[in-house]
């Protein structure tokens, strides 16, 4: 399992409107082969700043599959705009301890 971490900064003023249409959004993500979950937090001392992680089988489900898909034009085209600067994607894979 790989697990996609992404801190997104949402434009002052569009907090609520990105929340809408990131739910619209995540019937997106949630269809895609190689998806397993994924949750959004909102962070609590600073205002417009969310947490985003996605859960993929492999790292290609997500940078290969995903990125490469229709779906995930219309995944930009619902939520990109909202990002102010637009945000870095990480990935981590599990240690166990």
């Amino acid at each position: 399992m790989i697990l996609e971490a992404v801190m997104l900064l949402v434009k002052p003023g569009l907090e609520s409107e990105f929340e809408a249409t990131f739910k619209k959004a995540s019937k997106i993500i949630s269809s895609m082969d190689g998806y397993l979950s994924h949750e959004l937090h909102k962070c609590i001392e600073v205002k417009a700043k969310y947490l985003l992680l996605v859960r993929w089988e492999t790292l290609e489900s997500h940078t290969v599959g995903f990125r490469n898909s229709p779906e995930y034009q219309e995944w930009k085209k619902l939520l990109h705009h909202f990002y102010e600067p637009f945000p870095t994607v990480e990935h981590f894979e599990e240690i166990e301890i």
